[in-house]
């Protein structure tokens, strides 16, 4: 298990669409147990394989409360097809935007289609923080981060203050200095 570096705005990879997943072998397997080290020690509760520089429809999630035992979840391929018309708002930040948080309204509710890491296929229906973070994680696969999903002036006004860390930086934007997981979704 290696702790991998998180992508950060405006790195544009994350802005790529992730590729299916073919083959569940022991490279993915060694994949996932990386992006758990990496969202644990972030301290995160949903990582996407972009988000370390793989471009695969992969996540990994944990929701489990910082109290309670740890609830470690693989979602290979996943694919919402069924969202509530109901929405709920949701403060959500990301591994990827640190030091970031705003509201995002999102469907309360959604089912899941996905591969466990077994490669059997599952179906999920969730709602409350696990269909929040389901929501934003399968929007990394797409390219699609939560900002994208806020106003443009919002969006914008943070787009240009990570652009201006990258350049101070050399390319590193700022890290998190906030270590509660519930506000890094991934």
């Amino acid at each position: 298990m290696a702790i991998r570096d998180i992508l950060i705005i405006p790195e544009k990879k994350l802005r790529l669409k992730s590729e299916l997943v073919k083959t569940i072998d022991a490279r993915l397997r060694a994949l996932v147990d990386d992006m758990f080290a990496t969202m644990y020690e972030a301290p995160g509760i949903g990582l996407a394989a972009i988000q370390i520089g793989e471009p695969l429809r992969l996540i990994t999630l944990d929701v489990a409360g910082k109290d309670d035992p740890k609830e470690p979840r693989v979602f290979i391929n996943p694919e919402i097809v069924w969202a509530s018309d109901e929405t709920s708002t949701y403060e959500e930040g990301c591994l990827s935007i640190p030091e970031y948080y705003e509201e995002v309204d999102r469907p309360a509710s959604v089912k899941v289609k996905f591969l466990d890491i077994d490669g059997k296929e599952q179906e999920l229906t969730a709602d409350g923080l696990l269909s929040t973070c389901l929501q934003h994680e399968i929007d990394h696969l797409n390219g699609v981060l939560f900002i994208d999903h806020i106003s443009k002036l919002k969006r914008d006004m943070v787009m240009k203050k990570f652009k201006k860390a990258a350049r101070k930086s050399g390319g590193d934007g700022p890290l998190a200095d906030d270590k509660e997981p519930s506000h890094h979704i991934g």
